[in-house]
């Protein structure tokens, strides 16, 4: 089995998953159900990632 290529940390800033997280809630009007939901999810994890990594890299 391959191994899996390092990780590179976030391909995006904290900043523009931000962003995609509120024009989601903006487009939904604040409703997060089923894929919404989960693509809510996906966002917040990566924001998360991104944040830690800004973090690290600003100490």
């Amino acid at each position: 089995m391959p191994t899996p290529p390092p990780d590179s940390g976030p391909a995006r800033s904290a900043a523009a998953v931000d962003e995609e997280i509120r024009a989601l809630l903006t487009a939904t009007g604040g409703w997060l159900w089923g894929p919404t939901r989960a693509r809510y999810e996906q966002l917040r994890d990566e924001w998360v990632e991104a944040v830690r990594a800004e973090i690290t890299t600003a100490a």
